[in-house]
């Protein structure tokens, strides 16, 4: 109490509480059971990952305008490309098959904008699946577009709903002197699949920093980054042991204390 006057004046401190990064998700498209609106969506072990290592999720709508897309990139402290359908060919120099499904070339320009701003700018970034060939393809890599068909010497990686989301089917061998192996630390994991495509030539920009035992690019990273990682399995499905909270965790630790 501080006396000012006659009247007591009672005085409080502010906790010393810092605020949570605020992490920016991407979403997919659905057709709603009417038919007659869009429905925009993420599954929930996305925003439990955030929340899990102290990251606060903020989705990120299609549909946006460009200078409203950069608003809320703007004040994201960091960014999540989270998986979903397959990018258009056409944005990598190859043909549409029908073996390309869920196209959406909305998505496409929405996240290879937030690819190219976190890219140039620093701000940290974690690709899953969809995300790492959307980050791929942003920075100039290419895609194979069916791994089955393009490729039938690989192993069977689309393996959802033959196996639940988190099973884990096989192993990767991680680059011992990449962020991601710090991230993990090991360089010998077992991850889920649940993809047909996948990385075919990664991005100058990118390294390869992990590979499936058939060789196909499980992860890519730009160096002397902030943080940008992407990997081509789900994480967010297998957050029961520490190597797979790491990528979430470092993804929350590069962004500081989020915004003041």
């Amino acid at each position: 109490v501080e006396p000012v006057g006659s009247t007591p004046v009672f005085l409080f401190s502010e906790p010393d509480i810092m605020p949570r990064p605020l992490i920016g998700i991407t979403m997919s498209r659905r057709k709603s059971s009417s038919g007659e609106r869009d429905l925009y969506g993420v599954l929930y072990p996305y925003v439990e990952a955030v929340c899990g290592q102290g990251g606060l999720p903020m989705l990120i709508p299609l549909g946006l305008q460009m200078d409203e897309l950069r608003d809320l990139y703007d004040r994201a402290d960091g960014l999540v490309l989270s998986g979903g359908g397959d990018i258009h060919p056409e944005q990598y120099g190859d043909t549409l098959t029908e073996l390309c499904t869920r196209i959406d070339p909305e998505r496409d320009e929405l996240e290879f904008a937030l690819v190219r701003w976190a890219a140039a700018e620093g701000k940290p970034i974690l690709a899953i699946c969809r995300g790492i060939q959307s980050m791929n393809v942003a920075l100039g890599g290419t895609l194979w577009r069916d791994l089955a068909t393009e490729l039938p010497n690989a192993a069977k990686h689309d393996c959802y709903p033959n196996y639940p989301r988190d099973q884990r089917t096989h192993s990767l061998s991680v680059t011992p002197d990449s962020r991601l192996a710090q991230l993990l630390q090991v360089t010998s994991v077992e991850v889920n699949s649940l993809h047909h495509q996948a990385c075919r030539e990664v991005a100058p920009e990118m390294r390869q920093v992990a590979i499936a035992p058939d060789g196909i690019v499980e992860a890519a990273e730009i160096p002397n980054h902030p943080y940008a990682v992407g990997v081509q399995w789900h994480p967010e499905w297998i957050q029961d042991t520490r190597d797979q909270q790491g990528l979430f965790a470092g993804l929350v630790n590069a962004c500081g204390n989020g915004h003041s």
